[in-house]
This record gives C-alpha cells, structure tokens and sequence, in this order.
C-alpha cells in the first residue's frame, strides 16, 4: 500500500477512498499529536472547506474525531484554503483543517492540515499520522474533557477578505484606499471556495468586477470552469473589455490570468512580473526565487536575464515552501498558478497573487501616466512551446525503474538537444504518470512528447 498522504494531503474518491471513518480518525489523531505540548488551558482547531457536496459528511467527521480527542473546534465554513492557513497562524489556532480536493473534479475530496504556524505539515509528521491511525490505545477524555463545536462562517470570512485587501500597496509599500480603482477585472470562481470572497476582496480594492461561475450547488466545482478550464475567461475578458481576468481552482490556492487579448498568463508568467517588480522595488529577497521542474524554460530565461536567481525544486507548493524557508526567499510557485508569497502568506493563495498582480498593472499606470494594457506586462516573457501529456492506467511505482522505458527518454533528451528538455513524473495527486517536453519548436515538442507517453503506456500498463 503507498502512502496515505500525498503532495496535498489525503486525497482520494469521497465515501469510497476517503471515508467518514478514515475522516474521523484523521481527525483524531491529527489533533492528538499536533496539539502535544500545547501550553493554552484548552487546544482548539479550525476547519473550513470547499464548496463540494461531500464536504458536509467529511467535515463533520473532521469536527466529530477532533472534539473526541479533547479539542474544542471551530467550523468556519467554506474558505479557501490560504484563508484557513492564514486564520491559523493569526488566531494562534493549534491545528487548521481544510477539506478540500483543490482543482480535482467534484467526485474527489481531500484533508490537509495546518500547523500553528500556518505552515503545511512537514512529510515526518503526516508520517507520524499515519502510523498512528489505527492505533486505539490512548486515553480518551471522558465527560469536561470532550471538545466543543461551534460554527461561525461570518467572523473567518471578513477577516480574511480584510487581510487580502490590506496586501496591496502603493509603489512605496503604504497601504491605500480602494487601490484598484478604474480597473476593470472579471473573474471565474470555478463554483468553488473563492465564489464570494474574491469578489468582496476585488470589489473592496475599488475594482469594477464581473464574475463568472460564482454559483456553486455542490456538484458544480471545477467543471469545465476555472483554472484549468479557462476558455470561458478567455471569451468574456474581450467580451466585457476587461483589463484583467483572473481563474481560480476549487479551493483558490491558485490562480492563472488573462490578458485583454485573451492571452493566457499562467503561473510562471506570474511569478516573473511578481519578481520583477520586486527586484524593481528593491524588496526581492536574496534576489531569488524558487520554481518547480516543470517550470518554463523561456519564462526561466527571462527572470535569469534580469539577474534574477532560481532555486529548483520538485512539483508541489509544499516543496517551494521548503525551499524558501531554507534559503530565506519570500517568493516562490509553480506553472498551475501555486504561488507563495511569505509577505503575506504561508501558502499558495491564488486571491492574493491575483490582486497583487493587478496592483502591479493600477502602478505602471499611475507611472507612466495613462492606459497601460495587461499584455504590455508579458511582452518580454517569451515561453518555450510546451506539451504535457497525462498518461492513465499506468503503475507509476515502477517509473524509475524501467530501464527500456529511461533510455528511451534519453535518447529523446539527445534529439532536442540544448533547446529542450523532458521531464517524466508520476503524479502526487492523481493516478497519472506525467509526461512534459519542451524545445524551441511545437512541432519537435509535440512529437516528443506524443513519442513517450505512448512509451509510457506500453511499458507501465496495468
């Protein structure tokens, strides 16, 4: 059996692989030893969620194993997940808990946690959980000792829509009122966590919103909608003559934009304006950043040329945060449109990056002293074409293994030479093996990459 936690927590089909009773025990055993040594007169955790039907049965499970282990728990309802890890931190809260599949389709669900700190739980840890999980012998407390549960969804809310709009300030880092004011955004809220918060955060900065797929009814998150579906976006932002559009996943830990042209600017571009106005600004610390492997290689060009440092790590927020806190960097993301700003966050929040970016665009206005379009950001952020393939039915365990298979790949890398690379990676969310290429021309990436995930499929198949 692999590992019950993976890149994000424990993910899986809700009531089928992640059940009311593993919820339960999660529950428990997460609050037993996340909350050893806690020094308060009583522990307490929050829990919020994202808008899928399962999350009702999950997070009462969630609720129902913390309070049997003698922590008082809050309910806060549906919130992005940076909003949960951020009201943790702020609140001292001992433990947060999202329930939430991110950008998985709706069938699917997930428990993450949170520490103190607000910070992801270290792999040692969910290890730890996980030993644990079966294991029944320690004292339950009995009678005064039980956990409340309480439920304010209003209070968690505000407070996080307060600290999003205190994020944006001027060139010179003062805060100022209504910042976004003339700006035209439209957003989709992929039916999700984001649906009413975003739209607070945005329309409280000054903007003038126009919001797509903010319904959501428990069946509808993610579906085709959001971040990884943004053709909608596309449409409506030349539609309603928008300055900027932004999509977000299911639990708005991260976001992708679209220029007034329709453009796609995905979380690499992303992370490149928000560096380079940093490094402009004098506040890029150590002047680096951190990105994943299946980062752009013409996006990584760009922020290299501009004396910008890039410190690699492997797919998953997580894995940039690590970095980040080891080499004292404030910035960090992926191409998904994870980004983690440690000026503000403790995770990826894709509300955030968002009206960070469009501060960035309201500034080079004010400067140069009229209309500055969204693309005129990108002009300069030249991406490699890029193919990602995901293979399906495959034994991803086997993966660095098949020699046949890893030579076949090398002999690929040799074709494309210097102007391409290949990355093959088995999923951390998903049962998929992911296959990625770049080089400097589509249809060299396109044959590579269609080459090796056929590859992939011969020689993993269950």
């Amino acid at each position: 059996m692999g590992r019950l936690f993976g890149t994000d927590g424990v993910r899986g089909l809700a009531n089928q692989d992640l059940t009311a009773s593993l919820a339960l025990k999660l529950g428990q055993t997460a609050g037993r030893i996340l909350t050893r040594g806690s020094k308060l007169s009583s522990t307490r955790a929050i829990v919020g969620m994202d808008t899928r039907i399962s999350c009702d049965f999950l997070s009462s499970a969630v609720c129902a194993g913390l309070a049997s282990a003698g922590i008082d728990v809050k309910n806060i309802g549906i919130l992005p997940t940076p909003g949960i890890a951020h009201l943790t931190n702020l609140l001292g809260i001992d433990l947060g808990v999202v329930i939430s599949a991110s950008h998985n389709a709706m069938p699917d669900n997930g428990i993450k946690f949170f520490s103190r700190s607000g910070f992801k739980l270290d792999d040692l840890i969910e290890d730890e959980i996980e030993r644990e999980l079966n294991n029944d012998n320690w004292v339950h407390p009995t009678g005064r000792n039980v956990g409340w549960i309480t439920t304010d969804h209003k209070t968690a809310q505000d407070a996080y829509v307060r600290h999003l709009v205190n994020a944006i300030a001027d060139g010179a880092g003062k805060v100022v009122e209504k910042p976004l004011s003339g700006l035209h955004i439209a957003l989709d809220t992929a039916n999700g966590a984001a649906s009413k918060v975003a739209v607070k955060a945005f329309t409280m900065s000054g903007a003038k919103v126009r919001v797509i797929n903010a319904s959501p009814n428990g069946y509808n998150i993610n579906e085709n909608c959001g971040s990884t579906h943004p053709e909608q976006l596309q449409e409506l932002v030349k539609t309603a003559r928008a300055d900027l559009a932004v999509a977000f996943d299911g639990d708005a830990d991260r976001c992708i934009a679209v220029d007034e042209t329709g453009a796609l600017i995905d979380g690499d571009m992303i992370i490149a304006i928000l560096a380079l106005n940093m490094k402009r600004a004098g506040i890029l610390k150590n002047n680096k950043i951190a990105m994943t492997v299946m980062s752009n290689l013409g996006i990584r060009n760009a922020i290299s040329s501009a004396g910008i440092g890039i410190e690699t790590t492997d797919v998953g927020d997580r894995y940039i945060l690590e970095r980040m806190l080891k080499d004292n960097l404030v910035l960090g993301g992926e191409q998904s449109g994870h980004i983690v700003n440690l000026n503000y966050s403790t995770t990826g929040d894709g509300i955030l990056s968002a009206l960070l970016l469009a501060n960035i665009l309201q500034l080079a206005r004010k400067e140069r002293g009229g209309v500055v379009n969204c693309s005129e950001l990108t002009k300069d952020l030249k991406r490699f074409p890029q193919a990602l393939v995901n293979v399906s039915g495959v034994n991803q365990e086997v993966l660095e293994h098949d020699e046949e298979l890893q030579q076949f790949k090398k002999e690929l890398e040799d074709e494309l030479g210097s102007d391409g690379r290949i990355l093959l990676r088995a999923s951390g969310t998903e049962p998929l093996v992911r296959v990625m290429v770049e080089a400097a021309s589509a249809e060299a990436t396109e044959r590579a990459a269609q080459l090796l995930a056929a590859k992939v499929q011969e020689r993993l198949s269950r």
